[in-house]
């Protein structure tokens, strides 16, 4: 790929981050495709619960072809085991509603048994700290001598689901209970982070989602938490060029097995349209990637002047006269999470017209304003 070469000639460092969202995750192989047939090569890669079990598997040389496989012949059966034993005891006495045993079986089959300190690059897994609630990231320094197996398992634990994991003497969870994508923690001694979102900044409507029973309940609540938690880092920014890259998988809940062809297509979709971007940021030496010309809407019918997004987006938001929402300027030059507030608007007063722009320099914004 063209573009890609540092300023004296040597490649670029880019680390590569894939963020969690069960089997949406799948996506990340599409991604990993378009990149690999880009030549785009990662000296480092790092990931959250599925985006820890895939990044470990193509770190540790398992084919994309066979990972492909393998997520299209997945089948509930093969991950989903009730955990009677544990029920037995009582329901609030159990672990986990499932087994550990069919998740531990599909890592193993994916992931040669190896301990970091074993990589010739860096991994990064992401998992937490059950007993002292810390985040521990697995494959950092300190951490390498343990079993990738036991990190990938624990770091896809996701609490009430799967039973913890102990990854060397340690008990963890998800690590996607306090960090889902963890761009800040890998970032160190890169030129470029890629990162992949799968899903959790675009949640959309769900009428029914409360008569669903509670494992339906569980997961759309820690959805908007993880999205919540997602936002901060982003927003506060400061590290290396950042490439956002969001397949459009929001629409599908976390175990859709049907819907998993449809999710290995997104991620090839949407890495495909930010391969532009990885240049463009490299040059811009900071921010936040791919950037769009924004036109902020406001339906002055369905707008309350509740003030949610002035309070979330003051850069971008104002109240007016009347106390309703205003955009403070005619068209932004924003990056994908600079528009993350539309989302949160109660009563869908807020809509977007974006606009791909040729990359500028990420403090040169435009200054036209509304009168």
């Amino acid at each position: 790929m063209n573009g890609l070469d540092g300023m004296n000639g040597d490649k670029p460092r880019i680390g590569l981050v894939l963020g969690g969202g069960g089997l949406k995750g799948f996506a990340h192989l599409g991604v990993l495709e378009v990149l690999v047939h880009a030549g785009i090569t990662p000296v480092l890669m790092a990931g959250s619960s599925i985006g820890a079990l895939i990044a470990s598997a193509h770190m540790l040389g398992t084919p994309l072809q066979l990972m492909r496989e393998r997520a299209l012949g997945l089948r509930r059966k093969d991950l989903f085991r009730v955990n009677a034993s544990g029920f037995a005891r009582g329901l609030l006495r159990s672990p986990s509603f499932y087994y550990a045993e069919p998740l531990q079986a599909l890592i193993a089959n994916v992931i040669p048994d190896r301990r970091f300190d074993q990589l010739p690059k860096p991994l990064l897994v992401n998992t937490v700290g059950l007993e002292r609630g810390m985040q521990v990231m697995w494959g950092a320094p300190g951490f390498r001598h343990a079993s990738i197996r036991d990190a990938v398992y624990a770091s896809c634990a996701l609490p009430g689901f799967f039973p913890p994991g102990v990854v060397g003497g340690r008990v963890c969870i998800d690590g996607g209970t306090v960090d889902n994508m963890p761009v800040s923690a890998a970032a160190e001694g890169l030129d470029l982070v890629i990162a992949v979102d799968v899903g959790n900044s675009e949640i959309e409507n769900a009428t029914d989602v409360s008569q669903e029973g509670i494992a339906s309940i569980f997961m759309r609540s820690a959805t908007l938490m993880m999205r919540t938690l997602q936002r901060a880092p982003l927003q506060q920014w400061n590290g290396p060029p950042l490439v956002l890259i969001r397949p459009h998988v929001s629409r599908f809940n976390w175990f859709d097995f049907t819907a998993i062809p449809t999710m290995l297509k997104a991620g090839v979709d949407a890495a495909t349209d930010v391969l532009d971007a990885i240049p463009q940021a490299l040059r811009a030496g900071k921010g936040i990637f791919p950037r769009q010309q924004v036109r902020v809407h406001v339906s002055r019918d369905q707008c309350t002047g509740c003030g949610q997004c002035t309070a979330m987006a003051p850069h971008a938001m104002v109240r007016g006269v009347d106390g309703k929402a205003v955009p403070r300027q005619a068209q932004f030059d924003w990056s994908p999470i600079d528009s993350d507030f539309s989302v949160h608007c109660p009563t869908g007063a807020i809509g977007l017209e974006r606009r791909a722009i040729s990359a500028r320099r990420p403090d040169e914004e435009s200054s036209e304003r509304v009168a």
